[in-house]
């Protein structure tokens, strides 16, 4: 019977053993290979937007797609060489002959390219493109006082129509409407609300139109919350350790952070506070009986506003 438990004793330790090593032990991705979907090889098209998608890899932490112009045996111009996570890319091109291809990679190592893929852009109209927006992406949230709105050039576009507004374009006039130039534009928010932007291109005179854009929206938030009301236990109170901080809840509050300091009042305990939680309340079980801790709670909203803190009290631990 003490054999057959040690047996299994020590195939849990094994088993516990190799589990634990996967955790930290990245697998390699050298011998798998990356499936194409789309575009199919030898695609022509007049649409200047070309959306790029293949098969996820296992293990894969991101993507390297490279694309040139016309082939890569012959490279007159690098268009991209990026690396991104998801496997799935869209991307504005001018009318001409591409090729493309993508490896999978993490930490360590990386798959092989795929086979080249070739592309040719042809000319369209105007009229039957559409400009893709960059960044921000869609439903951002955000504390800063302004942003740069960054969408892709058309080929055959010469300038750009931006529209933001508030009320996702149902009346008559907007936060902006103006014609500009270039590819981007910084908008500094009138006050804290709910955006939506789109765009689109012309020629010079304004008489050939791109599609609108899709609409994405961006939230301005700078206002941060309320106050915290600290609840339990009361200032200057003698308590038994392990003990419970608590505090009231508040609506405009997407999480807490819990400050705990040393007995000057201004000096962070340790290296782990602030904490932050959902919850109202924290535990402390580290400290020593006999030492006097000083915390405070914030409220932090979810664009990232702190608000003011609760009142700064002290607890004497027993």
């Amino acid at each position: 019977m003490y054999l057959n438990f040690f047996r299994l004793s020590l195939f849990t330790v094994l088993l516990t053993g190799l589990i634990s090593c996967n955790e930290f032990i990245e697998p390699s991705i050298e011998k798998r290979q990356v499936a194409l979907r789309a575009p199919a090889n030898n695609y022509q098209t007049s649409n200047y937007t070309v959306g790029f998608w293949w098969d996820e890899v296992e293990d894969a932490l991101n993507y390297r797609l490279q694309i040139v112009r016309p082939n890569f045996d012959s490279i007159a111009s690098l268009v991209m060489d990026t690396v991104i996570q998801r496997n799935t890319f869209s991307l504005t091109l001018e009318p001409g002959a591409y090729q493309w291809q993508v490896r999978a990679e993490n930490g360590s190592s990386a798959t092989a390219y795929t086979a080249p893929r070739n592309l040719t852009i042809l000319p369209g109209s105007l009229e039957e493109q559409t400009v893709t927006l960059l960044s921000p992406g869609n439903n951002t949230l955000t504390t800063q006082s302004a942003v740069s709105l960054q969408w892709n050039n058309l080929f055959g576009a010469s300038a750009y129509r931006l529209q933001i507004d508030s009320n996702s374009f149902s009346g008559s006039t907007y936060v902006y409407d103006q014609v500009i130039p270039a590819g981007q534009y910084r908008f500094t928010f009138p006050k804290d609300n709910v955006y939506q932007w789109r765009v689109r291109g012309q020629n010079e005179d304004g008489t050939k139109l791109s599609k609108w854009s899709a609409v994405y929206t961006i939230t301005s938030d700078r206002t941060p919350p309320g106050a915290i009301t600290a609840t339990q236990p009361d200032n200057n109170a003698q308590v038994q350790l392990p003990v419970t901080f608590t505090w009231s809840a508040r609506n405009d509050a997407a999480k807490y952070r819990f400050y705990l300091y040393r007995n000057n009042g201004t000096t962070l305990y340790n290296n782990t506070f602030p904490v932050e939680s959902t919850n109202t309340s924290y535990t402390f079980t580290a400290g020593t009986a006999g030492e006097r801790v000083y915390w405070k709670v914030t409220a932090v909203d979810a664009a990232g506003n702190e608000g003011a803190a609760s009142e700064l009290r002290n607890v004497l631990l027993q």
